[in-house]
This record gives C-alpha cells, structure tokens and sequence, in this order.
C-alpha cells in the first residue's frame, strides 16, 4: 500500500523565485549623499535680517530682547512679552503680513526652567510655529 507522500519541490521553487524577485526589486542602498553644510554665521552688521524674523534671545544680565530692541523685559513676568508679539501681531495682519514664526535664542547653560517661561510667553501671545536657537554651542 502506498503511503501519502508531501512534495516539498514546488514550494521550494515559488520561494526561490519570490527571494529572487525581491532580491531584484530592492533598491540599492546609496553610497554616499551630498550633505549641505551652513556656512560659519559671520556677526557682520552689514548682514541684512529679514524684516519678518523675530527673536526673543536671553542676555547675560538676566533680561529678554526682543529683535534688536534694548532688553527690558523680565523673565518672571511674561505678560509684556505677550503683550509685545501680540501687538507686532496685530501690526501685521493689518499689513497683510500674517509671519507669526518667533526664534528663541539661549545659551546652552541657562536652566531649563527659563527657557520654559520664554515658550510660554510667546506661546501666550499666539506665535506659531517657534523654533529654538543655540548660543555658545563651540564652549563645548
């Protein structure tokens, strides 16, 4: 009496051939890419920011600047700092400008705590999106 036999043969085929069709159909990875590096930041004050950038940077007497205004905001009281971008703000939808993009500039060493109280300030004025500058990152 014969007994049942499985021929494994035709699975052995299909999976030879499906291990060759992706071996085909995947890409080969790159060697190498091009990268854009940004060129070293000069401090030249013939460099002309664009009108639209605003920054809220931290200065090492404790004191906020907005742009290149004179520091005179206090970090323990955002509310004139809302109060400032709110007004920039609303100076700009009436102009048709709607930038409501705001950089904040720290150095590596201030406490988390701070740069915390400058997000939330300019969160508060509704500035969207914000992004986070670095200073002194070549001290480390």
């Amino acid at each position: 009496m014969n007994q049942p036999a499985i021929n494994v043969t035709p699975l052995i085929d299909v999976l030879l051939v499906l291990l060759i069709i992706f071996i085909v159909i995947t890409p080969i990875k790159p060697t190498s890419f091009d990268a854009r590096i940004p060129s070293e930041p000069t401090d030249d004050p013939a460099v002309n920011v664009h009108p639209n950038t605003l920054i809220l940077s931290y200065e090492p007497s404790g004191l906020i600047r907005i742009n290149r205004e004179e520091p005179t905001y206090s970090i323990y009281d955002a509310t004139p700092i809302a109060n400032r971008f709110k007004a920039i703000f609303i100076e700009r939808k009436e102009n048709a400008n709607v930038e409501r993009t705001v950089f904040i500039k720290a150095p590596t060493g201030l406490d988390y705590g701070t740069v915390v109280r400058m997000i939330d300030a300019v969160k508060e004025s509704g500035a969207d999106p914000i992004s986070l500058q670095i200073d002194g990152l070549e001290e480390r």
